[in-house]
């Protein structure tokens, strides 16, 4: 018998998902074992956070001045069509996004582990 890690309950050895709690149990060698599904779950929530702040910045450099939306309104629409066909955002991106939109939503994408 094995134990599901999200939740801790019994599983069958042959099982992949928890009877309990659903979650995915994944060996990824003879000593590691890993829950799926909460880990993107976090991946998601911090996307998010980031589009919601990355479009707070763009509004509030747009009402201080028109010029920053040349570079803020282009850089927020293309996190979002990354973040939508799901492609990995570069750390150069990232570390653009906390300079000239917004700093937090820049900590946020680079706290986040979207390596694929």
């Amino acid at each position: 018998m094995k134990y599901c890690p999200k939740c801790g309950a019994e599983m069958a050895d042959d099982a992949r998902f928890c009877p309990k709690c659903g979650a995915e149990y994944i060996v990824q060698n003879a000593n590691t074992e890993m829950v799926t599904g909460q880990v993107q779950t976090q991946s998601d929530t911090l996307k998010t956070a980031a589009k919601v702040f990355m479009v707070i910045g763009t509004v509030v450099l747009g009402l201080c001045t028109w010029i920053a939306l040349a570079w803020c309104l282009p850089m927020t629409i293309t996190y979002f069509d990354k973040v939508k066909k799901g492609e990995p955002v570069g750390t150069g991106f990232k570390v653009c996004c906390l300079l000239f939109v917004s700093l937090i939503a820049g900590i946020i994408m680079l706290c986040d582990n979207d390596n694929k």
